[in-house]
């Protein structure tokens, strides 16, 4: 009895879950609403800024600094490059790694 129940729920899901007014709806995710993007973006330029200007006004605080430490900005630039020679080192390493669209569908006949 209640397994009817259950069957009786699952269709009127299915019902609900396929309309008949075109393509199924896809959720739409909180990255892909641009007024969110817009405000994570803005309160990220605002705490750069702020470290920045905390950079200016107290210094580093190191004991023991690196003399190529010295110049301001040392830590943004680093990153920076760091970032962007892994962004460049991708693009190869993408042709390198890459697998044709079918590579898990070719029969690998273990069984």
């Amino acid at each position: 009895m209640s397994h009817d129940r259950d069957d009786q729920a699952g269709n009127h899901e299915q019902a609900e879950n396929h309309e008949h007014d075109g393509a199924p709806k896809e959720p739409i995710g909180w990255m892909d609403k641009p007024d969110f993007v817009k405000r994570l973006f803005m309160i990220l330029y605002v705490i750069a800024g702020a470290l920045i200007v905390a950079e200016l006004i107290l210094g580093k605080a190191t004991e023991h600094a690196h003399p190529a430490e010295w110049p301001p900005f040392f830590y943004a630039g680093y990153g920076f490059l760091s970032f962007w020679f892994l962004v460049l080192l991708a693009k190869p390493m993408r042709k390198l790694l890459i697998r044709s669209e079918d590579y898990y569908e070719r029969g690998h006949d273990a069984e």
